[in-house]
């Protein structure tokens, strides 16, 4: 697809949900099951399953990558989705977009073993590498648009609310609610 093309989806996105505001909510879906030791299945839309697994210091076959890992790719892909989309409707041209991010762990919160660490990133760090004929004045008003619109990005720095439950044989045995802070 074009940068033409991207911006023309885009555009009808957009217009359609200024005509319809109801449409601008989506709900997003992902089913996963356990398979065996620690790889598990994903399966989103139409796709193929995707496999997740872990290293084998973790327990795993280090058959795909595991959910932290994927975080980081769900952050960098989000980045480099939101500069070509947002290239695209600023008709600015970008050359390439490339996004390296590190999530910082300690394993002691992961096992248990200090209370007062937690079990996921202490701190998660990313460096984007744009290359783009354009100036250094559109460039920053991209990077401040993708950087305060991109969906990972804010869902990693903006407190959500997450609910689930747990059930056995059909029956609710346990109910988790996090309110927003």
């Amino acid at each position: 697809m074009s940068q033409a093309s991207v911006k023309e989806a885009l555009m009808k996105t957009i217009g359609g949900i200024q005509d319809n505001p109801n449409l601008s909510n989506v709900v997003f879906r992902a089913e996963t099951e356990w398979e065996e030791d620690v790889r598990c299945s994903a399966k989103v839309r139409g796709f193929e399953p995707m496999i997740v697994d872990e290293p084998p210091e973790l327990g795993g076959q280090d058959s795909a990558a595991n959910p932290v890992e994927l975080v980081l790719v769900a952050l960098g892909t989000c980045q480099e989705i939101m500069y070509s989309a947002y290239a695209a409707v600023m008709d600015i041209e970008l050359t390439s977009v490339k996004v390296n991010a590190r999530g910082y762990l300690d394993l002691k919160g992961l096992f248990g073993m200090d209370a007062s660490i937690p079990p996921g990133y202490k701190r998660i760090s990313f460096e984007t590498e744009i290359e783009s004929p354009a100036d250094d004045e559109s460039l920053r008003k991209l990077i401040d648009t993708v950087e305060n619109h991109c969906p990972v990005l804010d869902i990693l720095t903006r407190a959500q609310s997450v609910s689930g439950t747990a059930r056995v044989a059909g029956r609710e045995l346990h109910r988790l609610t996090t309110d927003a802070a």
